[in-house]
């Protein structure tokens, strides 16, 4: 466990923390006007190896080699001259600290930290973190990495769960959830759809499938994982075999085929680490994918059967409702599908590069 405390003065500014891998749709923006929850669980943190958050440089002033020593291979709209390491928290665990009134930003319906830092270490003034829970923005508390220092404190951890630990704990990101606009009285304007969380781990996902296709067709396995990612792969790959296999592969799962091109993996909640099988197939591939989202495509919720059986008699139909559905095909996050492909060194290819730089006909269709 973990504490940060004031680089200024020393006063503790969170609750005692956890060290988790950084989640997938940290930076996602999601929808116009859509209040999203919180992003880390209580008594979490996780840290942002990139810069991160203003000032922010756009790509015509920057130097692609001086990009490129940064691990970004192609184009982006801004880069961030902030320093490395930010720490993300959720905000009912900081400690210490007042919000700074004038550093609003330009946000729409709450703090965007576009103007920097707009919280205090309440002892000193220090300005320490910045306060996130505009719309469509993942409610969050981002420590400056300049400002603050991190402390262990008694009450170790008990280390990383195993891959059988996780399964049993059987924790899952449900695909679908109701989502509410800014400003909705309770009660309405919920609407269900399909996860953020879902759409943002899809677009990472399908930046490495990209890169491991080779640039021909890929194969995904029918029912709910065909339905997140083959419409986007119909529609960036070319047509025809021979395609690239694509299989789901992790712990409780039986060995993958040996022939098997692609390994759709999770990757450990705690460390980010990715599942690798005891002995991989020749030449395969690794697709991460969080471990709730990887969880749900391979142990999906079971229908309800709709004829009743057992104590109830024979002819009756249950009176469950019906399980809910989206009211569009699923679309996947272009802007964490962005970031993460322009991150790959894969991209450098021509027919990648030309994916990245030509999206927006498949955003109008919807692929996005």
């Amino acid at each position: 466990m973990f504490v940060f405390v004031c680089a200024g003065c020393g006063a503790e500014l969170t609750a005692p923390l956890s060290h988790v891998a950084l989640p997938a749709h940290a930076h996602q923006q999601y929808g116009n006007g859509i209040q999203l929850p919180v992003l880390m669980e209580p008594r979490t943190f996780a840290v942002e190896p990139e810069p991160w958050g203003p000032p922010w440089r756009r790509w015509e002033e920057t130097d692609p080699d001086e990009a490129a020593a940064r691990g970004i291979y192609a184009p982006v709209y801004a880069l961030s001259d902030g320093a490395p390491g930010a720490v993300v928290i959720a905000p009912g665990d900081t400690r210490g600290t007042v919000l700074v009134p004038e550093k609003g930003g330009g946000a729409c319906c709450g703090l965007d930290g576009a103007d920097g830092p707009n919280m205090a270490c309440e002892a000193c003034g220090l300005p320490v973190a910045s306060r996130i829970d505009d719309c469509s923005l993942w409610q969050a508390v981002w420590l400056a990495p300049d400002a603050v220092h991190c402390l262990p404190v008694e009450g170790a951890d008990a280390g990383p769960l195993s891959w059988a630990e996780l399964m049993a704990e059987g924790k899952g990101t449900p695909p679908l959830e109701p989502v509410t606009r800014w400003g909705s009285l309770p009660g309405s304007g919920h609407q269900w759809s399909w996860s953020p969380q879902w759409e943002a781990a899809a677009g990472r996902a399908l930046a490495h499938l990209l890169a491991a296709s080779q640039g021909r067709a890929v194969a995904v396995p029918d029912g709910l994982t065909a339905e997140v990612f083959q419409r986007a792969l119909d529609a960036l790959l070319p047509a025809g075999p021979p395609a690239r296999r694509a299989v789901l592969a992790g712990p409780g799962l039986s060995a993958p085929d040996a022939d098997a091109d692609i390994l759709l993996v999770p990757s450990h909640p705690q460390t980010g680490e990715p599942w690798t099988p005891a002995t991989p197939a020749a030449g395969a591939s690794l697709v991460p994918l969080p471990f709730g989202v990887w969880l749900r495509l391979v142990l999906p919720e079971p229908h309800l059967p709709a004829p009743a059986s057992g104590l109830m008699p024979d002819g009756v139909l249950r009176d469950d409702p019906p399980p809910p559905r989206a009211h569009h095909l699923f679309r996947i996050d272009w802007g964490v599908f962005q970031r993460t492909l322009a991150r790959l060194p894969a991209v450098r290819s021509p027919w990648l590069r030309e994916i990245l730089e030509h999206l927006t006909p498949h955003i109008r269709a919807g692929i996005f």
